[in-house]
């Protein structure tokens, strides 16, 4: 029986990466798509780029209040003065407006950065279509690792919610800016990689807003062939080797799109200890 499942796993994924090829051909000679196929292709990209939510039914969305739980005077003061709750488990930074520039004449590139305290803290963008990466990762070699980033204690079993606490969360995503040679898209890059609640890592629905949600956006921008740039940003309050969540930033060259969100490293099943990663089951 396990071996059945695998043949027709593969058989699936041939099948995929030949409407990508047809689907990638239509894309490239059209300005836009109609909205039933445009989700149809956001939806199959999501799945082979490897950040498809295994476990869609039961990302609960996080309640407003423990949300903003995270949303210490620190984190705040970070953050800036508009933060407005979205009502699917984010937050909306000063009216959706990113200060970033996306007047870039250079190359794409993508670029991570450490905090004074030495804990991964910022990736910055340049994207266009070329940084996209639509193989999974099994293809192009960054697969599964046992590298483990501070305070990732996990607790597995989990129920009311997601199976799992942690993901090996990225600042910039895989399927974003794994075409860019130059940079170490795996999950063990230390400088790309935290600690991050299932739920804040994978949730991708409209009702549901975490990362992946908002990296679909960029990743259907880069599909039009639209240049974006973008940044995350990941906040911690004091000393805490766990982030409280992640500011996430886009803006593209034309306009089409722009957001400035914060993202909770947060999860209806469990609290978290930010100073050391622990997490009790709710």
């Amino acid at each position: 029986m396990q071996m059945s499942r695998k043949k027709r796993s593969k058989g699936l994924f041939k099948w995929v990466v030949t409407l990508f090829a047809l689907l990638g051909i239509f894309v490239g000679t059209q300005s836009s798509l109609s909205p039933n196929l445009e989700q149809v292709w956001s939806n199959l990209i999501t799945r082979v780029s490897g950040t498809v939510d295994g476990e869609a039914s039961s990302l609960i969305t996080p309640s407003e209040g423990q949300a903003r739980s995270v949303l210490t005077e620190n984190i705040k003061q970070q953050l800036g003065d508009q933060i407005t709750w979205n009502g699917h488990g984010a937050f909306i930074i000063n009216h959706n407006q990113t200060n970033l520039n996306a007047s870039v004449a250079s190359a794409p590139y993508a670029v991570n950065r450490y905090d004074s305290a030495g804990r991964p803290w910022q990736g910055d963008a340049w994207l266009n279509r070329t940084t996209r990466q639509y193989r999974n990762r099994q293809q192009t070699g960054n697969g599964a690792t046992n590298w483990r980033p501070a305070g990732f204690l996990q607790a597995t079993n989990l129920t009311d919610g997601p199976s799992h606490a942690y993901d090996r969360g990225h600042l910039l995503g895989y399927a974003l800016v794994g075409g860019l040679s130059n940079f170490d898209a795996s999950e063990s890059n230390p400088a790309n990689i935290a600690t991050q609640t299932a739920w804040a890592n994978e949730a991708r629905a409209k009702t549901s807003t975490g990362q992946n949600y908002y990296e679909g956006l960029v990743r259907q921008a880069l599909d039009r062939n639209k240049q974006v740039r973008y940044r995350v940003t990941d906040l911690y309050d004091g000393d805490n080797i766990v982030p409280s969540g992640a500011h996430i930033e886009a803006k593209s060259s034309d306009g089409s799109l722009e957001f400035n969100v914060f993202v909770p490293n947060v999860q209806n099943n469990i609290t978290i200890n930010y100073a050391t990663g622990a997490v009790t089951k709710n």
